[in-house]
């Protein structure tokens, strides 16, 4: 009972601090970071136990598929060199410079654990950068390679991560010998989530009953991670392939009051899984603080603000003379005209240097350390020592940051959904143009007033309609919806455009009586 009280109230006390920082336009997770370390402080309090194994398919699963699902392959595409730049080159470099500091401040400690503790702090999160640039006008391109990153970046961290771990265990292998189980890992990944993607689809298409729909989602969400971990490949690399394949197929089968009543228990999930790896790793901080002397728990607390220090340090000297080198080709006339738009600006460097904030990865990932893996107090005590540092240094100051620099305005995405919208509401009206109804010219003149509005103005939605439910309604709303999709396939519109059409299509088909 007294573990059950404790939950309540910790997910009570999670709701008010998400509030807070909602209030003070802040990310959430800053606060939980700050709610797990007063947990660590209690002199009592819950000590729960997590086997290290479930960690990462229980925190990462089900925040990377939500991630990943939303993630548009136009726009992945179209700015695949600053994101392929950050999620190779950044979290390599980040690696590498936290294994040498580590090594420099602890020279006994071997270099396996060095990279491993490299890897687990190396990848930002993303929910803390998005919770900030959806508060504030930042232009799009930065917004998509800041979500691409933090997309791609966590595979790129933990198989460097699952290669040192690996190295620790088996003392007597070398690198060399990881390294086509890597190359197999990459590419068998991909093809098996694309695989598991196409199978679930077809073994779940006939269920049509919300929670056994949300259920089965969940479900084949953590079997994949499983299955994928167990055969030897990528569990992360595998979800993402998964979710992006899955994204692709179903909004075309899916019902509206399923998609609508999925979504808000997927934002419940993820919001709820930030919450216990928080809490979680402040219980695991608690006893190591309590079993420490002073002397120890201050060589702690210095090495780990040091790691702090080359995480965000680092990037900073990535980012910035990666853009410096970029404009100077440009000047010259050496990059392809394809590559130009994705040269930065030093303001757009400054935002992408700054948001570096880390999260449930790399708790997660420490978390999934081995009981025996050495220095394991040390690296969990430093994980979350840099994710509290870079959510309150970085995650408090991002916003006035964006503010201070002044960026333009713009919304490519309200100009899509405005382009989109239209085309579909044309659509609706082709389906329904023949028939002489009463009805069908009142659905006619209401339809006729979207396309206006969506003419007018661009960055208006579209109410609910009052009228009654008819059969007539949902037909139209049928051939707005295939319009949308077939605009999304041929990449006119972005998934941003996409699934704020599709909301709007969505309670338009609820009130027709779906």
């Amino acid at each position: 009972m007294l573990t059950f009280e404790w939950i309540i109230g910790l997910l009570l006390a999670a709701v008010a601090l998400s509030a807070l920082a909602r209030r003070l336009k802040v990310p959430y997770p800053t606060f939980l970071a700050i709610g797990g370390i007063l947990l660590a402080l209690l002199p009592s309090g819950p000590s729960w136990i997590l086997e290290p194994k479930l960690a990462l398919a229980l925190f990462v699963a089900p925040v990377l598929l939500d991630a990943a699902y939303d993630t548009s392959l136009r726009d992945l595409r179209n700015n695949w060199l600053p994101v392929s730049t950050l999620v190779l080159a950044a979290v390599g470099i980040t690696t590498a410079a936290v294994a040498v500091a580590a090594r420099w401040m602890l020279p006994d400690m071997p270099w396996a654990v060095a990279i491993a503790l490299g890897a687990i702090v190396a990848p930002p999160d993303a929910a803390a950068a998005t919770a900030i640039l959806r508060q504030v006008s930042l232009p799009y391109r930065i917004q998509k390679i800041l979500e691409g990153e933090s997309l791609l970046n966590d595979a790129s961290s933990l198989l460097i991560y699952r290669v040192a771990v690996g190295l620790v265990a088996a003392e007597h292998m070398k690198v060399r010998e990881f390294v086509p189980s890597v190359a197999v890992a990459l590419v068998g990944s991909l093809a098996a989530g694309y695989l598991f993607a196409q199978v679930w689809t077809l073994i779940t298409r006939r269920i049509t009953e919300a929670p056994s729909a949300i259920i089965t989602q969940f479900g084949g969400t953590f079997m994949v991670w499983i299955v994928a971990e167990r055969i030897g490949l990528s569990g992360i690399l595998t979800i993402v392939a998964y979710a992006i394949t899955i994204a692709r197929t179903a909004p075309a089968r899916t019902p509206a009051r399923l998609r609508v009543s999925s979504y808000a228990v997927w934002d419940t999930v993820v919001f709820v899984l930030n919450v216990l790896a928080f809490m979680l790793i402040g219980m695991q901080l608690r006893p190591i603080r309590a079993g420490l002397d002073f002397d120890v728990q201050f060589k702690y607390a210095t090495f780990a603000a040091t790691i702090l220090a080359v995480v965000i340090l680092v990037r900073i000297a990535w980012v910035m003379p990666y853009g410096a080198f970029l404009r100077a080709l440009k000047t010259r006339g050496l990059l392809p005209p394809r590559v130009v738009p994705a040269v930065p600006t030093i303001r757009r460097g400054i935002i992408v240097s700054w948001c570096g904030m880390r999260g449930i990865v790399t708790l997660a990932a420490a978390f999934a350390l081995p009981e025996s893996f050495p220095y394991r107090d040390l690296i969990l005590v430093t994980a979350f020592a840099v994710v509290l540092g870079s959510l309150v240094i970085q995650g408090l100051t991002l916003r006035p940051l964006i503010l201070l620099l002044k960026f333009d305005e713009d919304d490519p995405v309200a100009r899509e959904a405005a382009y989109a919208r239209a085309v579909a509401y044309r659509a609706a009206l082709g389906a329904i143009e023949s028939d002489p109804s009463e009805e069908a010219e009142i659905l006619r003149l209401e339809y006729r007033a979207v396309l206006l509005r969506a003419e007018t103005e661009p960055d208006g939605g579209v109410a609910t309609s009052e009228l009654p439910a008819d059969p007539l309604r949902r037909r139209a709303i049928r051939a707005a919806r295939l319009a949308l999709l077939q605009l999304r396939h041929i990449e006119v519109i972005g998934d941003d455009a996409f699934h704020q059409v599709e909301e709007e299509l969505d309670r338009a088909e609820l009130s027709a009586g779906a």
